[in-house]
């Protein structure tokens, strides 16, 4: 109640404008002159007075003193105009383009701003650079285009989640991806499976209804979003409809896709070869004969009854279907002054390169607007989707199909009865028995959906409000027969799993937007209160027993295993307010500020205040800049204010108590400790840019200096066990990111007949933890991964040993010291330096960092007549990945894995200089993973789209009687430029893709290369 009266409240005290308010009043819409689309921002001013400034669609009302009133429109961009008032009560006007100005709408939090005015860092990215983009969601598409903002697919599996960091990773603990808000409403987009890898709830959105994605990066474009803008925020607005006589949109397109790169493994002869010598090598070690009669009975059980040579699988190959891509998408358009509508649907039907991986959509789009009334517009924003992705195991189960290159090539897929082979005639699980056998189905279906209205309370003074949900039910089911691994384990009954999670999000907003020209002055002010209550339903069931593997729901279980529900509810409460000043149209100020309440954190802590200021200047508009011809625009600024993170668990600042049994008993015992004082992480950034055009804005671009310091981060810090607890979450520690960002827009061809346009953008990001409170290192790795967290060092980081290499005298694996020689420690000398064979004598160092030095885009459009081409690269680098897989596949042959091709370069005999140290069956010599022998760099330059597109002319479509007709082919990432030894250099293995664990490539599929022909028809 008090939050309402507060509302109302301040709607009075900016209604009183209504007292002042003339009796004559005007109204009408300002448009462009070259394509009729409304234009918001443009400053419709009595001459000699006061003015207003057109809303979003390019509405405004005016009060003028009388007829003879001149009404001037003005707009960076364009050529001012002025018309007399006359006796008319509704001015209509087009504004003529100014092409050696540069202009552009931003949409900002809760508003819109020309580019002109903007004093924080703001990245857009247009609907029209992604349309039809063959990736399953919207962050694969905004990859390479924004600067400063880092997207990463981690495998090729379709619908999986994906990595998107604004600007670098600041938290530890929690979470680092960016907020996302669809046409204003704040949405769910953080991973709810609990089954595996992550799925991507960002995958139920079709992007070709994305008018514009806005990536807000610095705290002058973030505070507003107080508590969660701290990761950046990523605004996407949809098309909506336009005014005039309906049209119609369809387009279909179809394609394939394959890996992008495939991995040399050797082949039958090889393998046997290769583990015969290691089992000798092994036996000669140990003074032994054991290992020789071990690999020969393996060999001969592994044939399967086949001749010696008579086999040679390929077990890659074996992981990789034939994947086909469909997508089909229709839309209309249309309205009148009153009321515009925009409807949307789409089919999309999606194979991933691996067996058994496929996504499906089918999504639909209703968007109305209505004038009701001179002061009053409706509207209303639905989106309903349900996806269906059929998903494969995590890399690192047996059942992933990438394990499949573990089999060795001697050993056929098939037994003569035309049967899966399987344990033991295969070493491990044959993954393809799991794609026969088993389903792996995640079902999603979303609405995103919001009713607003917009009241004009005065010439000056607009009230926004809105009531928005956000409900994603989310069903996982997976069913593994009776012959498959985890049915063999359950008695040779088939086992299963039902996960039902629904999340209920509902979002209240209401804010005043006052607008005034005043002289030389503009002032836009925003004054508003947001209410958001987000539910999370989890039910979750497992059961084995299943007698008959064609029953594949838990009703058939014969023993229900798990059973268990729960409830997690979180709040938000804020309040916001924003003011922009511009002065004579080129000083600017900007003013912002949230205070953000949550049940997230602890009673001392629970709100937290969140400012920013901004301060620009076009200082190309400036009297003495006048006489350089060539600079047609010039705008520095700066930034600096705080952010925060509230992305960590809803209960953790709670003491609770969990549900236990003793001898059947129920009961409850302590889960975990109480810490009223716990509270946000907090980002402290600077940002420091300027926005330049040159030749009559031919060239345009930005240049951009940035450092974020987050503070108070959320660690679990260990606690007495004489406590009864191992840790509690506490505020503590800092982590830095320090970067500059650089875009470069260009038109390098303007002709009748041809074009070309370019845009680059590079970013360069520094990422350090400062300080983790009183803990020297948080390593986590469990002697596998290599991943830490250390101050001094970025997060992430790779800690291990040093690998020097191969003793050339005797075939074995050497390592660094990086230590003073003990006494008595014998030790070879590698480049001056000392070395050990023995790994744990090695000091651990750090070796590589897994986070981007630096990444970026480079797009090129050309048009030459009917013809259009569009090509696209993207890159990364300066950063390393660790091939953890590799300790199994590139082993030189420790065990029974099959190995890279690369293992047959090992060392045989003395005086032989090679990085592969001598086969050895069973006894480690070099397979030790926590080691550089298994980093390697991981840039890359691709070549990410392709696109070339025919456009029919007139002549042609008017005789077929329709509007617009286009034929395309394209391609994604066609090709790859990298020295990385795995099979693609975009990678985080699924099973811990997390803020610390980066980079790690442990059976990861590669990226899919897709390729594509469509038809797009306009009626």
């Amino acid at each position: 109640m008090k939050h309402f009266l507060l509302t109302k409240f301040v709607f009075l005290v900016f209604s009183m404008g209504v007292l002042f308010a003339q009796d004559r009043t005007v109204s009408g819409t300002v448009t462009d002159f070259g394509s009729s689309n409304p234009l918001p921002g443009v400053t419709v001013q009595v001459k000699g007075g006061d003015g207003v400034i057109t809303d979003i669609n390019g509405r405004y009302r005016i009060n003028v003193p009388n007829e003879e009133a001149i009404l001037v429109f003005s707009s960076i961009g364009y050529l001012s105009d002025e018309v007399r008032v006359g006796a008319r009560s509704v001015i209509d006007i087009d504004l003529v383009e100014n092409i050696e100005q540069l202009s552009e709408v931003i949409v900002v939090g809760y508003g819109t701003q020309l580019k002109q005015d903007l004093t924080g860092n703001i990245a857009k990215v247009s609907g029209k650079d992604m349309e039809n983009i063959p990736v399953p969601s919207v962050e694969g598409a905004l990859q390479g285009r924004a600067a400063g903002v880092f997207v990463e697919s981690g495998n090729g599996k379709v619908g999986q989640g994906m990595k998107v960091r604004v600007r670098g990773a600041a938290s530890v603990s929690g979470d680092n991806q960016p907020l996302y808000v669809v046409d204003g409403v704040i949405i769910t987009s953080d991973n709810l499976s609990g089954v595996g890898a992550a799925t991507n709830p960002l995958a139920d959105i079709n992007f070709n209804d994305i008018e514009s994605m806005e990536v807000l990066k610095d705290a002058s474009a973030t505070a507003i979003y107080g508590s969660r803008g701290a990761n950046g925020v990523i605004v996407i607005t949809t098309k909506s409809g336009k005014s005039g006589q309906t049209q119609y949109n369809f387009n279909a397109q179809y394609g394939a896709s394959s890996p992008t790169r495939l991995r040399n493994f050797v082949q039958g002869e090889d393998y046997t070869m290769l583990i015969r010598e290691a089992a000798a090598n092994a036996d000669r070690v140990e003074n032994d004969d054991f290992w020789v009669g071990f690999v020969d009975s393996r060999i001969d059980l592994f044939r399967g009854g086949t001749e010696p040579g008579s086999t040679n699988s390929d077990w890659q190959r074996e992981a990789f279907q034939d994947a086909r891509f469909q997508q089909y998408d229709f839309s209309a358009n249309g309205g009148d002054e009153k009321t515009r509508f925009y409807i949307s649907g789409q089919y999309t039907d999606q194979d991933g390169i691996l067996i058994k991986n496929n996504l499906e959509r089918i999504s639909g789009r209703l968007k109305l607007e209505h004038k009701a009334s001179e002061r009053v517009s409706l509207g209303m924003n639905m989106s309903l989707s349900r996806t269906v992705n059929n998903r494969v195991a995590p890399d690192n189960e047996f059942a992933n199909p990438m394990q499949l290159v573990a089999q060795p090539p001697i050993t056929p897929i098939r037994n003569e009865f035309g049967e899966l082979n399987d344990r033991p005639i295969t070493p491990y699980y044959n993954g393809l028995v799991e794609a026969e056998f088993a389903d792996f189905v995640t079902t999603v279906f979303r609405n995103i959906s919001k009713v607003y209205a917009d009241i004009q309370i005065t010439p000056e003074l607009k009230f926004h409000s809105q009531v928005g949900v956000d409900i994603l039910t989310q069903n996982e089911d997976r069913f593994q027969a009776s012959n498959t691994l985890a049915g063999i384990a359950a008695d040779n009954t088939g086992v299963g799993l039902s996960r039902w999670v629904q999340v209920s999000n509902y979002i209240n907003t209401n804010y005043l937007n006052y607008q005034k020209v005043v002289g030389r002055s503009v002032i836009d002010a925003t004054l508003g209160f947001e209410y958001q209550d987000i539910r999370r339903d989890f039910t979750r069931v497992q059961g084995q027993g299943i007698p008959n593997d064609d029953l594949r729901k838990l009703a058939s279980a014969a023993d229900i295993t798990v059973g268990r529900s729960d409830l997690i509810q979180t709040r938000f409460v804020s309040y916001f307010a924003r003011i922009n000043y511009k002065l004579a149209d080129k000083y600017l100020i900007s003013l912002n500020n949230r205070y953000d309440g949550s049940s997230r954190f602890g009673a001392d802590n629970r709100f937290g205040f969140f400012p920013s200021a901004s301060v620009g200047w076009i200082a190309s508009d400036e009297g003495f800049l006048s006489g350089v011809e060539s600079l047609s625009f010039l705008k520095p600024r700066v930034s600096y204010g705080l952010a925060g993170n509230a992305a960590i668990g809803d209960y953790t600042h709670f003491g609770l108590y969990e549900a236990a049994s003793l001898a059947g008993v129920p009961g409850l015992r302590p889960f975990q400790v109480a810490n009223p004082d716990l509270g946000w992480e907090t980002t402290a950034q600077l940002n420091a840019g300027i926005d330049f055009g040159f030749f009559n804005d031919r060239i345009t671009g930005e240049i951009d200096y940035y450092k974020k310091v987050t503070n108070d981060l959320l660690l679990a810090v260990p606690i007495p066990n004489t406590s009864g607890f191992n840790s509690v979450s506490s505020n503590l520690g800092s982590v830095e990111n320090e970067g500059i960002e650089f875009v470069l827009n260009t038109q390098n061809i303007s002709r009748q007949n041809f074009s070309w346009n370019s845009s680059f953008n590079i970013a360069f990001n520094r990422n350090i933890v400062t300080s983790i409170g009183d803990q020297e290192i948080i390593d986590t790795g469990a002697g596998r991964y290599m991943n830490v967290v250390q101050e001094g060092s970025p997060l992430g980081a790779f800690l291990g040993a040093e690998y020097a290499g191969v003793d050339p005298a005797t075939g074995d694996a050497i390592w660094f010291l990086n230590r003073e020689v003990r006494d008595g420690e014998t030790t070879v000398t590698v480049d001056g330096r000392e070395a050990t064979n023995n790994f744990n004598s090695a000091e651990f160092v750090i070796l590589g960092d897994p986070n981007a030095d630096y990444f970026g885009g480079f797009n090129n459009n050309f048009t030459f007549g009917n013809f259009d081409l569009t090509v696209f690269l993207q890159w990364v680098g300066g950063f390393q990945i660790h091939r953890a897989g590799d300790g199994f596949m590139g082993g030189n042959q420790d065990w029974v894995d099959n190995q890279l091709a690369s293992q047959l370069d090992r060392w045989q005999q003395p005086g032989d200089i090679t990085d592969i140290p001598e086969a050895r069956f069973g006894l480690l010599n070099g397979q030790q993973q926590r080691s550089s022998r298994y980093l390697s760099d991981g840039d890359y330059l691709r070549l990410k789209t392709v696109s070339f597109g025919y456009t029919f002319p007139k002549s042609f479509t008017d005789r077929i009687s329709v509007r617009t007709a286009r034929v395309y082919v394209q391609g994604q990432n066609l090709l790859t430029f990298t020295n990385y030894d795995g099979w693609d250099p975009e990678v985080t293995t699924d099973f811990l893709a997390s803020n610390v664990f980066q980079s790690i490539d442990f059976y990861s599929a590669p990226q899919a290369r897709t390729y594509t022909v469509g038809l797009s028809i306009g009626f």
